[in-house]
């Protein structure tokens, strides 16, 4: 009873944290003045010839709401990585998802022959899957039992590094196309609109409720291939899931924002110091933390070269490198 407690407080409080910074992130450092009760006019009495009003609810607004649900698929996505493999460093990028994704998009706003041919999200999902479906075939990962988690990483630093590699020799062939290419690698929700997040809510909240239904199964994984077979879950198909659950998470996430990292490394620790082991719990709070983690980089990364952006991604890796530094310093991994 006084854990259920004490679950629900801690809850409440990272909701009630959420709220507040998602309530500063609509209207701090505006290079057009907006106040928070320009904010609270614009839900309650909104005014289309007010510049406030149509600032908050054009621009702020689905920025706002396409960032909680980026940094909830991506702690999502770290989370299922954590727990398929069992290995504490795991992260979406060991499937090459993120680097596969940059390759795609890059190829298609930069070369002559592919411009247009497909839409800028269209082409990073394709990349991502080509590279996810690489790495699970060079990973061995369709089989059961054996060296398999070492393979799979092993296959997605491969991966990644050939993407990366491609990636930036495009960019170098094609320099007139690379700025905008260059801006959405960083990571960034300047350019999040409606369009945007009309495109991407859907696959987030598939991948999300697909993640919370196989939290029993990463629980039962935790004891072991052996263990969690005997009790019932069947190895090969929880994988795969899992895998397209974090292609579908990552995927829509670099689509609609970029490449972001950090928050499915990092994230996944947090929840679990606070709420223990159990997946059932801590997905749901590494959510929640995600969300959160995202909108704050989001709105500092208005005001650190104010009235300039940074992207956002920067500011992620300012604050995740330095708490996974501490992490492996103190050997909480």
């Amino acid at each position: 009873m006084l854990t259920s407690f004490k679950s629900f407080s801690l809850v409440t409080a990272l909701c009630l944290g959420l709220l507040l910074i998602s309530w500063s992130n609509l209207f701090a450092w505006s290079v057009v003045p907006v106040s928070g009760l320009d904010v609270w006019h614009a839900f309650v009495a909104f005014d289309s010839q007010t510049v406030a009003h149509r600032i908050v609810m054009d621009l702020r607004l689905p920025r706002l709401l396409t960032g909680l649900l980026v940094g909830a698929c991506l702690a999502a996505a770290g989370t299922i990585m954590q727990g398929l493999t069992r290995n504490p460093l795991a992260a979406p990028s060991v499937l090459g998802v993120n680097a596969g994704a940059a390759l795609g998009m890059a190829l298609v706003s930069t070369l002559p022959f592919l411009y247009g041919a497909l839409s800028t999200s269209i082409a990073a999902m394709i990349g991502g899957g080509i590279a996810w479906l690489l790495v699970m075939l060079l990973g061995s990962a369709w089989r059961i039992g054996g060296n398999e988690h070492g393979r799979l990483v092993l296959a997605g630093v491969a991966i990644s590094a050939l993407c990366a590699a491609l990636t930036k020799a495009v960019v170098i062939m094609e320099e007139d196309q690379a700025a905008g290419v260059m801006t959405w690698l960083a990571g960034s929700l300047a350019d999040a609109r409606w369009q945007t997040w009309g495109t991407f809510w859907p696959f987030a909240a598939l991948g999300l409720l697909g993640a919370l239904l196989l939290t029993p199964a990463l629980n039962l994984l935790q004891l072991g291939e052996d263990n969690a077979r005997n009790l019932g879950v069947h190895l090969l198909r929880s994988k795969l899931l899992g895998s397209f659950l974090v292609l579908v998470l990552v995927g829509a996430s670099i689509s609609a924002v970029g490449s972001i990292g950090f928050v499915g490394l990092i994230v996944p620790h947090i929840a679990r110091l606070l709420v223990g082991q159990d997946f059932r719990r801590f997905l749901p709070v590494a959510m929640i933390l995600g969300a959160g983690l995202v909108t704050l980089a989001d709105t500092l990364s208005r005001g650190v070269g104010y009235p300039m952006e940074t992207p956002a991604g920067a500011i992620l890796a300012l604050i995740g490198a330095p708490f996974f530094i501490y992490l492996v310093r103190k050997r909480t991994l």
